[in-house]
């Protein structure tokens, strides 16, 4: 009998009575329930314990749904995420629950010109009153003027302090259950945006720098933080795990970390651990969303011999995020808070001490078998870091 038989096919009835881990455990038997069932095991098994730093990427509409609130901020409570990857689109949609505003269930087949002759505004299935558009703008706008905000800082900084202000609002409405922003704010969770202008939070920002505004969100923090993260995360035998929520910008960002390391710093060859994925785009039109494990390998995204802990799911977020939720919750001890936020510039410290390490390094001093197979004029140029990396030889 093949090795790779993992488990007899033995359907029967689902019981009345059944929860969340008996059915995926039980009937979740083949095609993308497979796939979930799957990854609700690496995860519980391998990827949500100690010792490994664990990044969340989310794109679509998954914070205006309840997402946020409902299965990814317990999952930062426990642990669980040590650091995110989000649009901007949804943070600022997060915010109108911690801002105490009201969203609705709809369905997707109503009348758009009434629904804005009405104010009202449509994402897919869900609809909210325009007036939550204006209120949340004028929120943001009014604590943007704050002092802690007029300087050039990182996306990091940037929602940790939006998450302080928004945090105050929540305790001072009542609001029961924490938002996204809040949440991380709380628990020492960095949340990245890849595209900062790509949002409403982007556009008010823009419209005070009209007012003289000093804040400047400068994307060489992200990209040099991000890369410190993914870098210090193997410190004392640790593993990086990415997992993806949707594709797009923020997903490209996350698994960027390693290529920033080794191909553009010249630092360890390596790329990530764990690479988990819920997506619906396909590989073959050739767009990021859609792109497969064994292709992110081939750009030093992701550890070649740990294909085998990657698997992606081609089914919606919406429906994989709270059945994972559920499962690892049940399954998983909380882990120790890293609180990554807290120790970004100890990690970019060090990353910047082994940079200028590596590149510093003098050509003359580079043993010839380090530079076999470049073109000699590119010896010059070459990441010394890169040939150290590939060679074995000293550091």
């Amino acid at each position: 009998m093949s090795k790779h038989l993992e488990k007899k096919i033995a359907p029967a009835p689902i019981p009345t009575d059944i929860g969340v881990v008996d059915l995926i455990d039980n009937y979740f038997t083949a095609y993308n329930s497979a796939r979930l069932r799957e990854i609700c095991h690496l995860l519980s098994r391998d990827v949500f314990i100690e010792g490994v730093t664990v990044g969340v990427s989310l794109s679509g509409a998954l914070t205006p749904a309840g997402f946020g609130v409902s299965a990814l901020t317990p999952l930062i409570r426990n642990g669980f995420i040590d650091w995110i990857i989000s649009t901007g689109a949804n943070l600022y949609h997060d915010m109108h629950y911690g801002l105490g505003f009201e969203l609705f269930t709809g369905h997707p087949f109503l009348d758009d010109v009434k629904l804005r002759q009405q104010g009202t505004i449509r994402i897919y299935d869900i609809i909210f009153g325009y007036d939550v558009l204006l209120e949340t703008d004028a929120f943001i706008r009014k604590i943007l003027q704050a002092e802690p905000f007029q300087k050039r800082m990182g996306t990091a900084e940037f929602h940790n302090l939006l998450g302080k202000y928004v945090r105050e609002v929540e305790k001072q409405l009542g609001v029961k259950h924490s938002s996204l922003l809040a949440t991380a704010y709380e628990y020492g969770v960095p949340i990245y945006t890849s595209s900062p202008g790509d949002s409403s939070i982007g556009m008010n920002v823009a419209a005070l720098s009209l007012e003289g505004s000093q804040l400047v969100l400068d994307p060489a923090i992200d990209v040099n933080e991000t890369a410190a993260i993914a870098y210090s995360a193997r410190e004392t035998g640790g593993k990086s795990a990415a997992v993806i929520l949707g594709g797009g910008s923020p997903k490209n960002f996350l698994l960027q970390t390693q290529p920033q390391i080794h191909e553009v710093l010249g630092l360890e060859e390596r790329g990530h651990d764990y690479f988990i994925q819920f997506t619906d785009a396909r590989p073959d039109t050739g767009g990021l969303s859609g792109a497969t494990p064994s292709e992110a390998v081939s750009w030093g995204k992701i550890d070649p011999d740990e294909l085998p802990s990657t698997i992606v799911c081609y089914t919606d977020s919406t429906i994989a995020l709270p059945l994972l939720t559920a499962y690892v919750l049940n399954q998983c001890q909380p882990r120790t808070l890293k609180r990554v936020y807290d120790r970004r510039e100890q990690m970019l410290d060090k990353l910047r001490t082994d940079y200028l390490a590596a590149k510093t390094q003098p050509v003359d001093e580079i043993p010839a078998a380090m530079t076999e197979g470049i073109p000699p004029h590119k010896v010059a140029t070459y990441p010394v870091g890169r040939l150290i990396s590939h060679t074995g030889g000293a550091e």
